[in-house]
């Protein structure tokens, strides 16, 4: 297999080229469509993952992309990269601070690297395969808290308003009873990042894409936290729900959700 630790570096300047590009757009009018309702595209949005893009494939022309804008490219290839050049991009519109570009690469479908940055905060959230988890080049764990009552959770809705967002209102209402307090940031990306920093200690959405989880749920796992689907069966980024914990408290929120 080829060197982890050298993608790991390629993504990081991929994701910092990008992050320089959206923190020089924050303060500036921003063209905004619609893919939804309530679901906004930006210039900034496109712009960033060609951006990306262009990196990876400079350096890695044979490998294939699956992205948020522009679709998958060179779908055959054993290494796939995952690409959110904008998670969080209401957020990013509103000049509210939790927006993020999120990076995964897979190997024959498996976790390899992880690539994250927290804007406008520019925290640089990595994860190898087997060698743990960083945020700056230091060392993040998932928190010690082994007690649901004791926890701070995080989630997040999705924009269609149908069955699961009634669904995530009333899981959200539960915990907020049980808990010391559930947030929401709106962005998928840097959730994941919080629960592997012991921010907060668990965290369960639905209504995900691919390209929301796919860096996360590495980054997560190396700094010893757990992935699951919600029910406790084995996670997959192509799954459209998730529940991630420090692991210490998973078992309670599985059953919460599943009562």
């Amino acid at each position: 297999m080829m060197d982890l630790n050298h993608i790991r570096d390629v993504a990081v300047k991929a994701g910092k080229s990008a992050a320089e590009l959206i923190l020089s757009a924050k303060d500036r009018p921003k063209v905004a469509g619609y893919k939804g309702r309530a679901n906004l595209v930006t210039k900034t949005d496109t712009e960033s993952e060609q951006l990306i893009c262009e990196i990876i494939h400079d350096e890695f022309p044979d490998h294939g992309i699956l992205a948020e804008e522009s679709g998958s490219s060179l779908p055959e290839s054993t290494f796939q990269w995952i690409i959110d050049p904008l998670d969080g991009t209401t957020n990013f519109v509103h000049n509210y601070p939790s927006f993020a570009i999120s990076i995964g690469v897979y190997y024959h479908h498996k976790a390899m690297v992880g690539c994250i940055i927290e804007l406008p905060a520019n925290h640089v959230y990595t994860a190898v395969k087997n060698q743990g988890a960083y945020c700056n080049d230091s060392s993040i764990s998932v928190s010690t808290v082994n007690e649901l009552k004791k926890s701070l959770l995080v989630t997040g809705f999705g924009y269609e308003h149908g069955e699961l967002w009634e669904r995530n209102m009333i899981l959200f209402k539960r915990f907020t009873d049980m808990t010391q307090g559930v947030r929401r940031l709106g962005a998928a990306a840097v959730d994941l990042c919080h629960v592997a920093s012991g921010k907060v200690d668990g965290f369960w959405e639905f209504d995900l894409h691919p390209w929301d989880s796919a860096a996360g749920v590495l980054i997560v796992e190396e700094a010893g936290g757990k992935i699951t689907q919600m029910d406790g069966s084995a996670y997959s980024i192509f799954d459209n729900q998730i529940l991630a914990s420090n692991s210490l408290i998973h078992e309670e929120m599985k059953q919460i959700i599943n009562d």
